[in-house]
């Protein structure tokens, strides 16, 4: 009986060994399970990591290529801007400038019919009540003509007394005068005329020599030039 007894409590004991180790067994089994994991979890938080910065580097990378992209393309826009500014603003001025032109081309043979309706006037003394009638209806269609000028942006040149530049005039004649210093001009010829400021046509004028030119040759000279010019073939009216 008591053998009986011994028998059990050493196999209870043994049982009780057993599941002792058994406990251990899963206890260290379950240790490295969990230190598996937390070594697995933090290589996957390495590689995360390691991951997000390439991918930090690259994105990082590829906006300074796409930043020094848009400053090249802003440049090319800007260039391309400026140079269809400047060919628009060209072509203005050329289509202006082309205007003028046949505009002043169209004007220039209109002044000599000016010309003729000033001459006229000037010549022109009505006496009789049919002769002013005509007058009238002449001045009236010469006023019309000046308007059409005016408005064309036509302005006459005032000359007399004034100093002769050759942007401006012509000279045909010089001539000495107690009135006028060196270079005034003395007489208007033929009228000149600016368009929208520039000129239109120069004005055919006299200038002045100044003053004292006649008394400052010697007799003898005098001469010789009076004999060289009667002994010049005259000029016809006609000319």
């Amino acid at each position: 009986m008591i053998e009986k007894q011994s028998d059990n409590l050493d196999n209870l004991a043994g049982n009780v060994s057993e599941e002792v180790n058994k406990n251990e067994d899963s206890s260290i089994i379950e240790n490295q399970t969990s230190e598996d994991k937390q070594s697995s979890e933090v290589d996957d938080d390495n590689l995360y990591a390691e991951d997000l910065k390439n991918t930090i580097t690259n994105n990082d990378a590829r906006l300074e290529q796409l930043e020094k992209e848009h400053e090249t393309l802003k440049s090319q826009y800007v260039r391309i801007a400026a140079d269809f500014d400047n060919f628009r603003k060209r072509q203005s001025r050329d289509q202006d400038d082309l205007k003028v032109q046949l505009v002043s081309k169209a004007l220039k043979a209109i002044l000599p019919i000016v010309d003729n309706f000033e001459r006229a006037r000037q010549q022109l003394k009505p006496e009789s009540e049919e002769a002013q009638t005509l007058h009238r209806s002449y001045q009236g269609l010469y006023k019309q003509l000046v308007e059409v000028l005016k408005q064309q942006g036509v302005s006459p040149m005032r000359v007399v007394a004034q100093q002769f530049d050759p942007k401006l005039h012509e000279a045909v004649l010089r001539e000495p005068s107690q009135e006028f210093h060196e270079d005034i001009i003395t007489e208007e010829l033929q009228r000149g005329y600016h368009l929208e400021g520039k000129v239109l046509r120069h004005a055919l004028v006299k200038v002045s020599m100044g003053p004292g030119q006649e008394n400052s040759q010697e007799p003898e000279e005098k001469d010789k030039v009076e004999e060289d010019i009667n002994s010049e073939n005259p000029i016809s009216e006609e000319n």
